[in-house]
């Protein structure tokens, strides 16, 4: 047999992260099972379907390393709709299925403790199909459904628990319990890797694999992800785009390492792991039952190492969109035309030590291809206070002084003005910082300065001077 996976994601919104996990886990199960990955695209959904988010799902896939070309489809369902009404016509015809006309309120009417769901009650009317009749399918009174999961086991569901479910609409079109059922069938999948939150589906939809004569696959149900609240993540509440964190500058790397936690640990009491290391260790049966908890600070410092950890080339490569803007990136605030590659060769291992996602690139170095610093009004106000007048002075005499313009003079001469006024380094250069690059933080003062050089720094100073 061989091993055929499947995603399945909707084009109803942006590329959830934890549809981007469970990807990831189907990817490298078939990898390790010489398999074969099937991307389908749900589309039936035809008032929130849009083309542009399906395209953002097979781009947020490229990212990840899930390319194109790599796996067998895109498919759509919506070009299988012959196949469910076929299958639901079949259900209906062997006595598996039957019309209802209940509405809603009818049902909820009918409702008892021990039954809350439908009771049934159009079993036995012989309804023919119509207007106001869904077909819905025929669950047995009798025994249990077993489900066979690499994560969980063997959950196992009382079918006297389980309501007659609906399989398709008055309008002939199949639901999704069905729809999807009919297209794994089509697509000779054997394993179904997905989140938690389907598996109350799973019965429903093991049953119908029998109704159509055909053997259901093996299940794994991963478990959910939530936020510091220990709540589900929701794109309503929380931070869930891949997209988005791929805007703001994380790396993929980092992303596929930090998704593929969330539920299983590799050897080592290790967390930064090789991707080639993660796929050779990933067991679906080492998957924790646990909820997994999607924490953005421990994202945000993974990122930062592994953007560390880059050569100063591929630093300055996976920074470039930030210096230029893209389709999703804002563009910087300075004139194309003031960039300067070898002044950004030149502090970018500065910054690189001190930036956690790459949007950051761009406060750390934007006062080098500005015409005059933007002014942080908070880091001005503190760093301007009595004295700061008479510093900046004495730094644009002692600066203008100078021969050699490099970091260790620079240094030597601001310190040099603290001891005259008995003020230790970090207070003396607070307001030169601020004059030079409008901000308290940012890159080693005395490196950024020989960077931008002694007519612009001096400029700067006396600029700051006549402000206060």
């Amino acid at each position: 047999m061989t091993v055929r996976v499947r995603f399945a994601p909707s084009p109803t919104g942006m590329f959830h992260v934890g549809g981007a996990r469970s990807a990831l886990q189907n990817w490298i199960f078939a990898k390790q099972h010489n398999g074969v990955f099937v991307l389908r695209v749900e589309d039936t959904d035809a008032s929130r379907n849009r083309p542009e988010w399906t395209e953002g799902i097979l781009a947020a896939m490229d990212w990840i390393g899930i390319e194109r070309g790599t796996y067998e489809g895109p498919y759509y369902q919506s070009s299988y709709a012959a196949e469910h009404t076929a299958a639901a016509t079949r259900l209906y015809g062997e006595g598996r299925a039957y019309y209802c006309d209940c509405t809603r309120e009818d049902v909820a009417l009918r409702a008892t403790g021990k039954t809350p769901g439908y009771d049934g009650f159009c079993r036995d009317r012989g309804l023919a199909p119509g207007e106001k009749t869904a077909l819905r399918f025929r669950t047995p009174d009798e025994g249990e459904t077993i489900v066979n999961d690499l994560v969980r086991g063997e959950p196992t569901f009382k079918n006297e628990l389980l309501e007659d479910f609906v399989i398709a609409r008055s309008d002939g079109s199949a639901v999704f319990l069905l729809a999807n059922v009919v297209d794994d069938i089509s697509m000779g999948i054997t394993h179904v890797i997905r989140g938690e939150e389907h598996l109350p589906n799973t019965p429903k939809q093991q049953l119908l694999w029998d109704a159509l004569g055909v053997k259901p696959p093996v299940w794994g149900h991963v478990p959910v992800i939530v936020n510091e609240k220990r709540q589900k993540l929701s794109k309503r509440r929380d931070k869930v785009a891949l997209e988005a964190y791929r805007d703001e500058g994380y790396l993929a790397a980092t992303m596929r390492n930090y998704l593929m936690l969330l539920g299983w640990a590799p050897s080592g009491d290790r967390e930064i792991v090789p991707w080639s290391e993660i796929e050779a260790e990933y067991r679906i049966d080492e998957v924790s039952h646990a909820p997994a908890f999607f924490d953005v600070k421990k994202l945000r410092a993974f990122n930062g190492d592994y953007i560390r950890a880059l050569s100063p080339s591929e630093f300055a490569s996976v920074c470039a969109p930030w210096l230029t803007g893209t389709d999703t990136i804002a563009a910087p605030p300075w004139d194309p035309s003031a960039f300067s590659t070898d002044v950004f060769m030149a502090v970018a291992p500065l910054a690189q030590t001190r930036i956690a996602v790459l949007s950051e690139i761009v406060d750390y170095v934007d006062f080098f291809f500005l015409d005059e610093p933007a002014i942080d009004e908070t880091s001005w106000n503190k760093a301007m206070k009595d004295g700061a007048a008479d510093i900046l002075d004495a730094a644009t005499a002692a600066f203008s002084a100078l021969e050699s313009w490099t970091a260790e003079p620079l240094k030597e001469a601001l310190e040099a003005v603290g001891a005259e006024r008995g003020l230790k380094l970090g207070k003396t250069q607070a307001p030169v910082r601020v004059a030079v690059t409008g901000r308290s933080v940012g890159l080693p003062l005395f490196e950024s300065l020989e960077v931008l050089g002694r007519d612009r720094t001096v400029a700067r100073i006396a600029a700051a001077r006549n402000r206060i």
